[in-house]
């Protein structure tokens, strides 16, 4: 049983009707405001259509810290209000792409070899060989092209016995990757990743730091204050180690987090957590896990899936990481497959990028997992993620609460480490 899991406990309980999210996204630069709003507005359409519901968009409000807009949902019997907060970093995600091309590739080299040389990759290979194909790509990728580059002043010498023609030839094909493959492939974007990786890793971020510093505020603010149900603060791909370094922030503001008003409960879907967390320097980042993991008024839901190389399927971070166990993830895996209709999924299932994107897109079929009906639905996400189904049987046709009698303790099937 889950010791997160209070016996007798309904799997509905009583509908959410106000909520607080707090969205941190993955190494992806939002550049405006609007569109992000968008595309979230894009996206709930489609979640819409699935589950028979009616949904709005509107109030966008920009700030230096976050982008928040409200979120009103309704159904036949019920209507959710969420106060939604995209937690801004893409300042951060552009300062390194401003940098020069010669010194993000030297960093960058700089970074794969502290990943290898640290053994941080050969942990990657025992625990999802998938990932470390992920981390090897950017690297790899570019060393093929620099080396056809070399390759092509070689034969251009052969040809003319010239150096300086074959110089040229060199440099010119070296000139040719910088500037298509390594735009075209987003070459440039993973170098960054890795390079804020490593530096997350070794000596923080200050920027970041201060401002999941003034969100930690925040959020132990609204958790004794606010109106709000329930607080959901969710993480998607290297958002994940964000949202638990927000987490540790707020515990160490209010120990008590979670405990007295509103409930908190933390998502990690399609996580990097073990991106950061298997590295033998992220000392500070495990720290700030295992006291994230150990409040057991925390309830923390991992969710992964096995054709997204870039997150770790069918892992338990906290064994994986040589941390305490007792308190872990509520792990599910979810299936793409099953989110899409089969033309989409078709379409996309070898594009990486999009796949890994669906954790925070909108579906086509009603599914175990659902990120908007997580961070919108009248179900609580703690609810959803102990239901086998998520919130398929919970939620009729019409869109309406499907009322049920409350399962018993042993019957939920949410515990620590399971792979449902």
């Amino acid at each position: 049983m889950n010791p997160r899991v209070v016996a007798g406990e309904t799997m509905t309980g009583k509908p959410v009707v106000k909520r607080l999210v707090f969205h941190i996204g993955g190494y992806d630069p939002i550049t405006s405001h609007v569109g992000a709003q968008r595309r979230f507005a894009r996206e709930i359409v489609r979640f819409q259509r699935t589950w028979s519901v009616k949904a709005t968009v509107d109030g966008l409000h920009d700030t230096v810290d976050q982008i928040r807009w409200n979120v009103t949902t309704t159904g036949p019997d019920w209507r959710v209000e969420t106060d939604y907060r995209l937690v801004r970093w893409h300042d951060v995600i552009e300062a390194f792409g401003r940098r020069s091309i010669g010194s993000r590739i030297s960093v960058g080299i700089l970074a794969f070899l502290d990943f290898v040389l640290a053994g941080t990759l050969w942990r990657y290979l025992r625990t999802n060989w998938r990932y470390a194909l992920f981390f090897l790509y950017p690297f790899v990728t570019f060393g093929l092209l620099i080396a056809t580059a070399v390759l092509f002043g070689v034969f251009a010498f052969k040809i003319t016995g010239s150096i300086p023609i074959a110089a040229g030839a060199g440099l010119f094909g070296v000139a040719a990757v910088l500037a298509g493959p390594w735009r075209w492939l987003h070459l440039g974007d993973l170098f960054d990743d890795w390079i804020f990786s490593r530096e997350y890793i070794r000596c923080g971020n200050s920027k970041i730091e201060q401002r999941l510093e003034r969100l930690a505020a925040e959020l132990v603010a609204a958790a004794s204050n606010s109106a709000a149900d329930e607080i959901v603060v969710i993480g998607h791909s290297l958002g994940a180690v964000l949202a638990v370094d927000l987490l540790d922030r707020a515990l160490k503001q209010d120990p008590e987090l979670g405990r007295n008003k509103i409930p908190v409960t933390f998502l990690s879907v399609g996580s990097s957590i073990l991106k950061v967390g298997l590295h033998p320097k992220a000392i500070r980042f495990r720290t700030a896990m295992e006291r994230v993991a150990k409040s057991r008024a925390i309830f923390w839901g991992d969710y992964q899936a096995l054709v997204d190389p870039l997150n770790f399927y069918k892992s338990r971070p906290m064994a994986e990481m040589g941390l305490s166990t007792e308190n872990e993830a509520t792990v599910r895996v979810v299936r793409f497959s099953r989110m899409l209709d089969d033309d989409i999924y078709r379409r996309i299932r070898l594009n990486f990028f999009r796949l890994h994107g669906q954790f925070v897109s909108g579906n086509d079929k009603r599914s175990s997992y659902d990120y908007f009906m997580l961070t919108c639905g009248p179900i609580s996400a703690r609810s959803q993620t102990l239901a086998p189904d998520g919130a398929v049987s919970m939620i009729a046709d019409d869109g309406g609460l499907i009322a049920s009698a409350p399962p018993s303790a042993s019957e939920l099937l949410g515990s620590p480490g399971a792979a449902a």
